[in-house]
């Protein structure tokens, strides 16, 4: 399954994490990193059991899961990056006083306010997440939509979408299969995104790509491999460097 479903059907606890137990394996539910059981891992001088080398990774890649979520868009998380960036001091064990005084806000007053505004925010998000549990108990004919890659830079209608929508697109623009010739490059935004999802599902995601070797993937597929690199970048699911000599799958 890939890592953004995973990490969006995954249960809060696991979430809490960072990871989940999948039979022979932890993954990571941040970046699908996947730490074997029953296997013993030395790190720093140190021997790790397979949970343990999880947790590790978490504080080595990520820092804590805490501030990966936090540094998630915006439309992930409905946060400003003024409440961000206080929801992280606040994490950090800041007092009221030292949050006024970083961010030169007048009055502790106000810090007060944004913690009470926080704390409406998480009584609005429980209330909101037991409907949502409540209905899928009893909408049993809801068809699943696609998920949405949690490095998306756009966040709006054109993720509405079913599987079955995206394999039949996919179908109809691919008929040979993903990695084969593209019919055509869609207009509509919402195509785009299906797209653009199945080619990234090509690429390796612990690989740095350089130029060439992702225009030699994306060539067969559409002769203007430019336009599709470009898209990639665009809509979140490729990074790079900024010279652009490596290219790599967004996590």
């Amino acid at each position: 399954m890939d890592v953004n479903e995973l990490f969006w059907q995954a249960p809060i606890d696991d979430l809490k994490k960072g990871y989940t137990n999948e039979g022979t394996h932890f993954i990571c539910l941040l970046c699908g990193e996947k730490v074997e059981k029953g296997i013993i891992y030395p790190y720093e001088g140190l021997l790790y059991e397979a949970e343990k080398m999880m947790q590790q990774h978490i504080t080595m890649t990520h820092q804590s899961v805490f501030h990966y979520l936090n540094g998630l868009n915006k439309k992930m998380t409905g946060l400003t990056e003024h409440q961000s960036h206080i929801l992280r001091l606040f994490y950090e064990g800041r007092t009221d006083q030292e949050v006024k005084e970083e961010l030169e806000i007048g009055s502790a007053t106000t810090i007060r306010h944004h913690r009470f505004a926080l704390k409406e925010k998480e009584r609005q998000a429980k209330t909101l997440l037991v409907m949502m549990e409540l209905l899928k108990e009893q909408d049993r004919k809801e068809e699943p939509f696609v998920s949405i890659h949690k490095t998306a830079t756009m966040v709006d209608d054109r993720y509405n979408v079913t599987l079955s929508e995206e394999q039949q697109l996919l179908a109809k623009l691919f008929p040979h299969g993903v990695g084969k010739e593209l019919v055509r490059f869609p207009k509509r935004e919402k195509q785009k995104i299906i797209v653009l999802r199945a080619i990234t599902m090509l690429f390796d995601k612990e690989k740095q790509y350089t130029e060439k070797e992702l225009n030699e993937i994306i060539k067969p597929m559409y002769e203007d491999y430019v336009h599709i690199r470009r898209y990639l970048i665009e809509y979140g699911f490729l990074d790079r460097k900024a010279d652009g000599s490596a290219y790599w799958v967004k996590k």
